[in-house]
């Protein structure tokens, strides 16, 4: 890179007078004193975030960001990395379930080849359709189970690319999504070293091993840890532990937020891509809506790290973005339900008696 590359800043959204006055907008809604539950905390959320007590959603982006890890050839996934492309090239083809979901929910859909190990022809954008951005900083990553998985510029190529996608992308929404055969132990990896949570509580199935699978997985892993014991810092974890297309997620992440974008997380992947903003910096959590508490073992305990409240819990464990997308209508309802609304006094309604 020819000049050091400078994350974004992400200010704090404290704001006691817009909060209170959401509060009093939502509590005086024709309906009982907090009978519409965690549809009116995510109400005041989404006004805090867009600095409004009228909150309007438009043009909502679906980014899901691929590429490849060295640990995959270490057997720590049931499918081989070929998957990694594949799919993509089923996102893109609209066949996908994040496809069917983004095509169902109106989500713009763009797919970023942040570091695939095969290469992928470049792609014309056509309105309507899913898009596909080259940003390989290469062909996969290395195997963190011997090394750093990145070197520190590489990692920085890729943060970088992610500020950059996010800053060309229209609308005030972001959704994450991602794809990598293996990044299922990169999560597990992120929060076993970031929030010193044990191995054997962050490690599971992934896309379906058997227990032999999981206790061989959770044996690679405990080597990457060992062999990149001094890469404790946040940044210093994600490059020796990550994939390019977490670490893309991070800069795309802390973009978003620079940006004041509502930023709707997926499953334990996307989850570990905001735990390593959010240790960078804290504020991003203000911005984040976590979709849904994914059926991989570790995304209880990495929501519980950032104090996070899913709107589902379906026993997903899909990745993708899948899950986001799920969640968008009540994201929808909940800015519908303050605008539209009718309060007491504009409708007439008797309020509740002592």
């Amino acid at each position: 890179m020819t000049s050091p590359f400078v994350l974004p800043s992400v200010a704090d959204l404290h704001d006691a007078a817009l909060a209170s006055r959401l509060q009093h907008v939502i509590d005086h809604k024709t309906k009982p004193l907090g009978s519409l539950g965690l549809l009116e905390r995510l109400a005041q959320r989404l006004g805090v975030i867009l600095g409004t007590e009228s909150p309007v959603l438009h043009a909502p982006q679906m980014l899901v960001c691929a590429g490849d890890h060295g640990l995959a050839a270490r057997g720590v996934s049931a499918f081989p990395s070929d998957v990694t492309w594949q799919m993509v090239e089923n996102f893109l083809a609209g066949g996908a379930a994040v496809s069917v979901l983004a095509r169902q929910h109106g989500l713009g859909l763009t797919v970023v080849d942040c570091g695939v190990a095969k290469p992928i022809a470049a792609r014309d954008a056509v309105p309507g359709q899913p898009r596909l951005l080259l940003r390989k900083v290469a062909p996969g990553t290395q195997d963190a189970s011997v090394g750093p998985a990145m070197s520190a510029e590489q990692c920085a190529q890729a943060l970088a690319n992610g500020v950059e996608v996010v800053r060309a992308l229209p609308g005030n929404a972001l959704l994450l999504g991602e794809m990598g055969i293996a990044n299922t132990s990169v999560a597990s990896l992120l929060l076993a070293r970031l929030a010193g949570v044990p191995l054997a509580e962050v490690t599971g199935a992934g896309t379906g091993l058997d227990a032999a699978g999981i206790e061989r997985k959770r044996a690679v892993l405990q080597q990457a840890l060992d062999a990149n014991a001094g890469a404790t810092s946040p940044l210093e974890a994600l490059a020796a532990l990550g994939g390019y297309e977490v670490a893309t997620l991070v800069g795309a992440v802390l973009q978003a937020a620079a940006e004041r974008r509502v930023i709707v997380v997926d499953g334990f992947i996307t989850s570990a891509a905001v735990l390593v903003a959010s240790r960078i910096a804290p504020q991003v959590l203000q911005r984040c809506v976590f979709a849904h508490r994914s059926g991989e073992r570790g995304h209880s305990l990495m929501l519980a790290q950032m104090q996070a409240e899913p709107l589902l819990d379906l026993g997903l464990r899909l990745g993708e973005g899948s899950g986001a997308a799920l969640a968008w209508p009540l994201l929808q309802s909940a800015c519908a339900v303050l605008r539209e609304m009718a309060s007491f006094e504009s409708a007439g309604v008797a309020t509740q008696t002592a």
